[in-house]
């Protein structure tokens, strides 16, 4: 798909990604997003564009069924398909199996909800610099560039205890480059409400769609439980993508450390991280197991990611088990 022309040093941007290619592309990225130019959100384009034109496939379409009565294009029948969307006229001439799809049924909506809390601002030993904020944009990036280019709908919410910027969702390629700026543009801070969050964002969805969630889904996971809910019970296809630092699942601190709250200030403590480990790992596999388990109940696909992880490989792997799942 054809996006908008982005100025020359783009170009010369693309060819040090080719000259590159025995180096993966989360290994030099850091310092190109270190300026604040306008160039940023053209190199996060292009970021996205390399690692999705290197995954084959792509989210399988929407099953919603529209009423609308612009034709959109036919598809060949496969097994499930309602008997009465064949196109029998084609059928006479051709002898094969035809369904007509109409622009409601092609066209997906989808919101890109991303947790901007304090808690991703952390950054752990072996994360190359990067946040977890840092981390899920890019992540998200992939995500928008993927659904653009299947001509899906895509929107942008970002949140701490409220939603901080909003951007309604569009089909155009020129649409990425607001959200790309916006995911730039924020800072993580503060305390997360996710309840309220979604409880403000209900009224603009109105039609069914889906969310993708950006989160370390840290905090009370009944109120994630509620969220989630909320959400289903307005017709939305409901992804979460937990965003965690290596640190944080394998606690690997040996000598006493400090432990700062990113998002209450005035909180910290000195601990042993030996006598401590144990009980921390404990209670983490815990706090996992609860998340699992609400996202399990709501028919939520939860994909626990690691800020030392490909987004290459978590792009390829999560569209392979929405094939499975087609």
């Amino acid at each position: 798909m054809a996006f908008d022309p982005m100025i020359s040093f783009l170009e010369s941007l693309k060819k040090r990604f080719e000259d590159r290619e025995a180096a993966p592309v989360e290994s030099f990225l850091p310092k190109w997003f270190a300026s604040n130019d306008l160039s940023r959100v053209g190199q996060l384009q292009l970021f996205a564009k390399h690692v999705v034109e290197g995954v084959r496939g792509g989210m399988h379409r929407s099953k919603h069924t529209g009423a609308s009565i612009d034709f959109k294009e036919h598809r060949p029948y496969v097994a499930g398909d309602e008997i009465r969307s064949i196109d029998w006229k084609v059928f006479g001439k051709t002898d094969r199996l035809y369904i007509r799809q109409y622009e409601d049924e092609t066209n997906l909506s989808c919101h890109l909800l991303i947790d901007q809390s304090g808690s991703m601002e952390y950054s752990g030993t072996r994360a190359r610099g990067l946040t977890k904020y840092e981390y899920a944009i890019r992540l998200a990036s992939c995500f928008a560039y993927l659904l653009i280019s299947q001509q899906d709908a895509v929107g942008l919410a970002t949140f701490d205890n409220q939603v901080r910027r909003y951007i309604p969702p569009k089909n155009q390629p020129h649409h990425l480059h607001p959200i790309f700026d916006a995911m730039l543009a924020t800072r993580p801070a503060g305390e997360s409400s996710i309840v309220d969050t979604i409880e403000s964002l209900l009224y603009r969805l109105k039609r069914a769609g889906m969310v993708i969630l950006f989160s370390d889904c840290f905090g009370s996971v009944e109120a994630l439980s509620k969220a989630l809910g909320l959400l289903r019970s307005h017709r939305q296809e409901v992804i979460v993508f937990q965003v965690l630092d290596d640190d944080e699942l394998d606690f690997p601190f040996q000598l006493p450390v400090l432990f700062r709250s990113i998002e209450v200030t005035d909180q910290e403590k000195v601990v042993d991280p030996i006598q401590m480990r144990n009980n921390y790992l404990k209670n983490l596999e815990t706090f996992q197991q609860q998340v699992k388990s609400k996202c399990l109940q709501h028919c939520v696909d939860l994909v626990t990611v690691r800020t030392t992880q490909s987004y290459s490989d978590i792009v390829s792997a999560y569209l392979a088990r929405r094939r499975g799942k087609a």
